[in-house]
């Protein structure tokens, strides 16, 4: 699947940036007024960044490719 710039972009900050930094609040806070399902929740959230980060990785190199080709 080929994404535009725009959309790589934005979803590449999301996953490089945003993601993380909200696995780290959730952590923080969640410890901190000890809410049940914290560490639950930044598992899922870490193994959905990892998805989307591999998608991101792999639309890249199809990308290059194909840049590569031409």
């Amino acid at each position: 699947m080929k994404l535009s710039n725009q959309n790589y972009d934005a979803l590449k900050w999301i996953v490089q940036v945003v993601m993380p930094a909200l696995i780290v609040a959730i952590g923080t806070i969640g410890g901190a007024v000890a809410w049940e399902h914290t560490e639950l929740t930044m598992t899922v959230l870490g193994a959905i960044t990892t998805f989307m980060g591999a998608s991101l990785g792999l639309s890249s190199a199809e990308y290059y490719k194909d840049e590569a080709d031409k």
